[in-house]
């Protein structure tokens, strides 16, 4: 038994019409200024551009319904898309890191800092807002590629006010090293949020359990049936993208009907989704009395002994 969930594509739209609004904004940030800090910061929102339009691709993928050669549907190319965000990050940081380097060996006075400045805080602050509709929504409806998205922008933001911060202590101080020497941080910076990313997408891909406060709701439902005398083994979980697969053996009475025993399993099936916002749930029915149903508790059941 499965429950539906919205199409979350439009918050990506928003997360590419951010991007694309902030890369003309740094760009002319830094081409006003000269400064290698803000140039890192635009090559960063190029990568935001290209994470985004790759996170619309495996989203759409995610969203295709279950056919014949995915019975479990498409959800976990969502872990792509944040896979893909990660590597992206981990090249603009290499970029970033050269440029910097090289304006340390043959450093360059900076132009027009106060104009330069507030284009850039202007483009922080879309990236700001976007960042917490995406989380907001990401949170929400357990989506991973909105979550990874957002939390890519925030570390944006503090990236950019890190620039703003030293561009402006340049300008103060006369101290030209310091703009490449703050890139290099940012690129330190970057390289740790794509190592996050990737390692978030390969937990993903090894059919992780569901998040800890989703396990505790469901052995909780469960534990109102078990005072009604029923009893439950093998709850098992994974997380595909934003949906919950669920699996759990119902031990009922043996002198139960099967209509009876069929009726129970569906209600505690539909109570399970509704803890759920993207999820499928199965039951497999037992007879409580009967101690060869123990025997399928762990995930492979033994063999039968040899006569």
């Amino acid at each position: 038994m499965s429950s539906p969930a919205p199409s979350l594509k439009r918050y990506v739209w928003l997360s590419i019409a951010a991007a694309v609004s902030t890369i003309g904004l740094k760009t002319a940030a830094w081409w006003l200024t000269g400064s290698v800090g803000l140039l890192s910061d635009a090559l960063e929102s190029l990568v935001n551009l290209a994470g985004a339009l790759m996170a619309l691709w495996m989203m759409w993928l995610a969203e295709q319904p279950a056919d014949e050669d995915h019975a479990y549907g498409h959800g976990k190319a969502e872990y792509f898309s944040s896979a893909f965000e990660g590597f992206l990050i981990f090249l603009a940081a290499v970029s970033i890191a050269v440029s910097a380097v090289s304006r340390l060996m043959n450093p360059k006075p900076l132009e027009s800092i106060g104009i330069g400045l507030g284009v850039s805080v202007i483009a922080s602050v879309i990236n700001f807002a976007t960042a917490r509709v995406l989380l907001s929504v990401g949170k929400k409806h357990h989506s991973v590629i909105l979550e990874a998205d957002a939390h890519h922008l925030m570390t944006d933001v503090w990236t950019s006010a890190g620039v703003i911060v030293g561009v402006g202590l340049v300008s103060l101080s006369g101290w030209l090293w310091l703009d490449p020497v703050i890139a290099i941080i940012v690129a330190i910076n970057i390289i740790w949020t794509g190592f996050q990313l990737m390692r978030r997408s390969a937990s993903g891909l090894m059919d992780s359990s569901a998040a800890p406060d989703v396990l505790a709701k469901l052995e909780g439902l469960l534990a109102t049936y078990k005072a009604q005398g029923l009893d439950f083994h093998a709850l098992r979980t994974r997380q595909a993208g934003n949906r919950v697969f669920v699996t759990v053996h119902v031990l009922v009475p043996g002198a139960w009907t099967v209509q009876k025993g069929h009726e129970m399993a569906e209600r505690i099936e539909v109570e399970m989704l509704a803890l759920l916002h993207n999820g499928h749930v199965t039951t497999h029915l037992e007879p409580l009395e009967d101690p060869v149903s123990m025997l399928d508790a762990g995930l492979d059941r033994p063999a039968p002994p040899t006569q």
